[in-house]
């Protein structure tokens, strides 16, 4: 595959960093139009999906904000041009990897110099010049959105959930050049070098490229997010959406617990009315875009609060769209949406591989069963359906993790990616913010963690130092027991069991049950009471 830049071609060969890229300015720069997924060596895992869904779904009515990716070869560039990769890979040899005792030297030292590093003229003329013409398309100094897309970010087998920063409502060229060097910094967070390092990737084999994307005006309207399964069970015939006012950080970082509204497949297929349930969330923060730029949190207004964000024929859309998405692709996807408030237009802003059911067997089943009872103290939307007991410890901030011992239950308000390190000690999770699409249940999920999210007051009603019971196995609401309740967990091999002539048929006693048990094998529902399909 070669790239086609000014009628001449350049062959793709950026994996090297080492290698020279004595390339013309334009070389370091793609429009969204000329980007596909074939591209990920050049442009990242997000950039790579932007193109490709505005390039090849953009004619089945998808829209998608348009934009430009910096690739990788001028992240390539800057390294180069600055002698850093030498320099880089020694203090990496240094890192102490037993115990990561050195992790935040190690990292504060390649951020300092990335952070001092020149970036390129020819780099810096053409995001200037891409920059330029993006806004002769949507009006002088347009507000864009500055994304990190690394070489090995959004792929099946590793999420690399917000380990790399994003930059909103950035305007004017000064401020989207310091933007892009914010992005390259980022690419050596402490939580980005130990996220490479549990997964097996080498430092210096990632490469940074970074998209310009429009601002979609969402801060004047909602966004969220879309998993084309259920994201607890797997459930491949539900798509999950979740939704909140304002710009979608909020509902990816976890700081509010968003609307839930669930769609079922085969019947939106039939373009019937195809949403199963609708479950409204606090909604209790609002952000917006800030006159001095940047962002801005806000408290959302009462009666924002107790009403639902999208109206049925906007919640079909998304669905019929994250549908469209996920048969173009082949695979169950994550899927980012926002709506635009001037002009009250939809738009996809993001789409990834769902990490976590994708690569699961589908033939082992973990059953987990509560033997007792106990006092609940705390309730929440339970991810996953496992249970783990240990004594609680409420952090308030990632800098207490020496307060966490291993195995111990974590209790904090809401987590971002610099909790990464903590949440690998702990044995459960409880959050008082967050839906299951936040940061929180995503890394759960990828840590194999119990984790209930979105309690709104677990660090007043459970102690510091109690020992408590996470229990994620007795349906959507998980619960914090006081004490060591008593349970047991069996692995269950489903391959090699044939079901009998006689039809194995399910009651329909908890609908909550529903999708994790539909992989149980089974001939569908045998008996279904009313009293139970009203409640």
């Amino acid at each position: 595959m070669s790239l086609v830049i000014c009628r001449r071609t350049y062959p793709l060969q950026f994996a090297d960093m080492n290698q020279a890229t004595n390339m013309p300015a334009n070389v370091y720069i793609l429009p969204f139009r000329k980007i596909s997924s074939a591209d990920v060596a050049s442009v990242g895992g997000k950039n790579a999906s932007l193109g490709e869904m505005y390039t090849r779904l953009s004619d089945q009515g998808i829209s998608v904000p348009d934009g430009f990716a910096i690739l990788s070869s001028a992240y390539a560039r800057l390294l180069q041009d600055n002698h850093l990769s030498n320099t880089l890979q020694d203090i990496l040899d240094g890192l102490d990897r037993k115990e990561y005792s050195n992790l935040a030297e190690t990292g504060s030292r390649i951020r300092d110099l990335v952070a001092g590093a020149v970036i390129p003229v020819e780099v810096e003329e053409a995001i200037t010049e891409s920059y330029i013409t993006l806004c002769r398309e949507y009006g002088a100094d347009v507000a864009v959105a500055v994304r990190s897309s690394a070489t090995a970010e959004d792929l099946p087998g590793a999420s690399f959930a917000g380990q790399h920063e994003s930059f909103l409502n950035i305007s004017g060229r000064t401020a989207l050049i310091k933007a892009c060097q914010a992005c390259y910094v980022s690419l050596f967070s402490d939580r980005a070098i130990k996220y490479r390092e549990d997964k097996g990737f080498d430092h210096m084999k990632v490469l940074l490229s970074i998209g310009v994307q429009k601002m979609v005006r969402s801060d004047l309207a909602s966004s969220g997010v879309a998993f084309t399964l259920e994201p607890e069970s797997g459930f491949r015939n539900i798509i999950h959406i979740a939704a909140s006012w304002g710009l979608g950080e909020n509902i990816v970082k976890g700081t509010v617990n968003p609307d839930e509204y669930y769609v079922f497949k085969p019947t939106l297929v039939k373009h019937k009315k195809a949403i199963v349930s609708m479950k409204l969330g606090s909604k209790e923060k609002t952000m917006i875009l800030s006159d001095e730029g940047g962002t801005v949190n806000v408290e959302t207004s009462d009666e924002k609060k107790a009403m639902y964000v999208l109206p049925e024929d906007t919640i079909e859309t998304i669905a019929r769209w994250s549908l469209k998405i996920e048969e173009h692709y082949g695979m169950p996807m994550d899927i980012e949406w926002a709506v635009d408030g001037p002009s009250g237009k939809l738009f996809i802003v993001q789409a990834r591989p769902e990490t976590i059911h994708a690569s699961a067997n589908p033939y082992i089943i973990h059953e987990y069963n509560m033997k007792g009872k106990g006092v609940v103290l705390a309730e929440g939307k339970a991810i996953g359906s496992r249970i783990a007991t240990g004594v609680a410890r409420i952090l308030n901030s990632p800098a207490e993790i020496d307060k966490l011992g291993k195995g111990e239950v974590l209790v904090t308000g809401t987590t971002n990616p610099d909790w990464d390190p903590v949440m690998k000690k702990a044995s459960a999770l409880v959050t008082e913010t967050g839906g299951r699409t936040s940061h929180a249940a995503i890394v759960a999920r990828e840590l194999g963690l119990t984790a209930v999210v979105g309690t709104q007051d677990a660090r007043k009603k459970i102690r510091d130092g109690q020992l408590v019971t996470v229990s994620c196995a007795e349906g959507k609401t998980g619960q914090i027991y006081e004490g060591a309740i008593p349970w047991e967990k069996q692995d269950i091999n489903f391959k090699d069991i044939k079901l009998p002539r006689t039809k194995v048929m399910m009651i329909l006693g908890d609908p909550d049950q529903a999708y994790r048990l539909s992989f149980y094998p089974n001939n569908g529902v045998g008996l279904m009471r009313l009293e139970f399909v009203i409640n």
